[in-house]
């Protein structure tokens, strides 16, 4: 089998592995070595840096053989699929021409699990060496550790990526002894504290020593799979929390189950994956990362999954309507967070602009304010919008008409002028 059809197969056979990103990197150029992290070919996917621009990694498995029979996974061992394996030298040398031909600026590299999960992260690190030290790569690389390998092993991988990540896979230990039986909660979160550790101890080295190795210095991020258990959003949101809180992960991916191998315990392939779902958990978890919110305020066991119809910070103001509305030129920082419609740069540019002078409602939409859906739980200088007028069922019915504005809504009901005080 040539490169190039190993590429297609093991390119194809990473697509379902969602925790791709370049954020948090920031090695420059440096002399004698080529790429740097600042910055429709097979295994080309689309990513974005911190400073927001769209940069492009090569996205492939080391292997699709793996000794694992999870039953989510198309690369599972009792699956019926072509396999194949790059080697070191062959990986290395079909990144750096795609370098050097000016198709991506960086590697993902995730793999399955061949003979061991030492043998599999000792071909990574020959891979990885290769490239830092014999091409003299300076890009980004982002590299997936592998659950139950030897911790100098993690250690070797750490100190040649910019980002490690550990996929946690399911939101639930139950979840994993059935869907993943080879797989252990131990196994998958020993390594994740051990890159944690690792990587505030190499920040501490680098204030004493300048020119002391980096360990992962873009830190690590996870991913877990929605829809093929039947666990709510609430449990995987307190998970998400408690990942963010004990490992300190940059990111937590969520990846909504597709159909790809039959078994009874999944649902089967005609079912459509819950993307939606995914959706309204990667909303909630910016409202975790950015702003203020706790896992514990969006859901609770009385509502234990998102309403589909309307975004999370949305549904949690329809459940706390006393806390609005919000005056705009008075309300601190974290309480314009909390107003449906006004983000993070828009609560930036309000406290910003009313220093010079008071704000009216007329200035919001200026500042960046989502106004069809802020309308209804702010404030200017006392002022509400003009002819607002809407009761409980009426608000939500705009704020679904807000984010859906081309599906049909029911009829709007005429309110009397009595109902309208």
């Amino acid at each position: 089998m040539d490169v190039l059809e190993k590429l297609t197969i093991l390119t194809d056979a990473a697509k379902y592995d969602a925790a791709c990103t370049s954020s948090g990197g920031s090695r420059t150029s440096k002399k004698g070595y080529i790429g740097n992290t600042s910055t429709s070919l097979a295994g080309c996917c689309h990513t974005f840096s911190a400073d927001g621009r769209c940069v492009t990694l090569l996205k492939v498995l080391m292997t699709n053989r793996c000794v694992y029979d999870c039953k989510y996974c198309v690369n599972r061992r009792s699956n019926e699929t072509k396999r194949t394996a790059f080697t070191p030298e062959e990986l290395a040398d079909l990144t750096i021409s795609f370098y050097r031909r000016n198709y991506i600026e960086g590697l993902f590299l995730s793999s399955g699990v061949l003979r061991s999960p030492d043998y599999t992260t000792e071909l990574m690190i020959q891979s990885l060496r290769l490239l830092r030290e014999t091409y003299r790569f300076n890009g980004y690389i982002h590299a997936k550790a592998i659950p139950g390998a030897a911790p100098e092993l993690v250690e070797q991988l750490g100190f040649l990526a910019d980002r490690l990540s550990v996929n946690i896979e399911l939101p639930s230990e139950a979840g994993l002894k059935a869907l993943a039986p080879d797989k252990t909660k131990g196994a998958i979160l020993a390594p994740m504290r051990q890159i944690q550790v690792r990587n505030r101890q190499s920040k501490e080295e680098l204030v004493k020593y300048r020119h002391a190795p980096k360990f992962a210095p873009a830190g690590q991020s996870t991913q877990l799979i929605v829809g093929a258990t039947a666990d709510n959003d609430l449990h995987i949101l307190r998970l998400t929390q408690g990942l963010y809180d004990r490992y300190r992960l940059k990111r937590v991916f969520y990846s909504a189950y597709v159909p790809v191998v039959e078994h009874a315990l999944l649902p089967a392939k005609d079912v459509k994956p819950p993307l939606l779902r995914e959706h309204r958990l990667y909303q909630a978890d910016w409202l975790l990362r950015f702003y203020g919110f706790r896992a514990e305020e969006l859901l609770d066991e009385g509502n234990p999954d998102f309403d589909p119809r309307v975004d999370p910070k949305c549904s949690w103001a329809l459940a706390h309507l006393n806390f609005f509305p919000v005056e705009v030129n008075t309300a601190d920082y974290e309480s314009l967070l909390r107003i449906p419609g006004v983000g993070i740069v828009s609560a930036r540019r309000i406290l910003s602009a009313r220093r010079t002078g008071p704000l009216h409602m007329e200035n919001l939409p200026k500042l960046g304010v989502v106004m069809k859906r802020a309308q209804y739980f702010l404030t200017a200088s006392g002022k509400t919008a003009e002819g607002l007028r809407f009761t409980p069922d009426s608000l939500l019915r705009g704020l679904i008409a807000a984010e859906h504005p081309l599906l049909p809504q029911p009829p709007m009901e005429q309110l009397s002028l009595f109902t309208a005080i």
